[in-house]
């Protein structure tokens, strides 16, 4: 009966340690009556707003970048630009290509290496992921 007496003992100081370390007293807080500030984490609406935003822009510039990319394909492997889909494509592209021509010179030869189409690419991931982070930044900001 000794050994018994000691555990409760023990039992029961733990527990009320364990309650008074538990309580934790907040001081009261006023706020006014009519407040504007968003003080809780992220509602689901600015999530699926932000979720939303950052899908339509990346789908935006993929289509971009895989139209760029099977420009590059189709002059690598020499299509014919008389062909009407290739040459639609061809114009749908140029205003994309146009401003990065010109910044490395065009190998001569039969198959053409577009590197205007390759660095287009690059600069419309770069400028997606640039707008998607922005985005992202912006609505995490005015949620804190």
């Amino acid at each position: 009966m000794s050994t018994s007496a000691p555990r409760d003992h023990d039992t029961t100081e733990r527990v009320e340690r364990y309650e008074r370390e538990r309580i934790v007293e907040r001081p009261a807080v006023t706020t006014p009556a009519a407040s504007n500030v968003n003080v809780g984490p992220p509602t689901v609406a600015t999530t699926s707003t932000v979720w939303t935003v950052t899908r339509v822009v990346t789908l935006l510039f993929t289509v971009l970048e895989v139209l760029l990319l099977i420009r590059f394909i189709l002059k690598l492997m020499g299509a014919n630009a008389n062909q009407p889909l290739v040459s639609g494509l061809y114009q749908v592209t140029e205003p994309l290509v146009r401003p990065f021509q010109g910044i490395f010179p065009e190998p001569a030869g039969p198959p053409v290496l577009d590197l205007a189409a390759l660095l287009a690419v690059v600069f419309f991931f770069l400028i997606a992921a640039l707008v998607v982070a922005l985005v992202r930044a912006i609505t995490v900001a005015r949620a804190e």
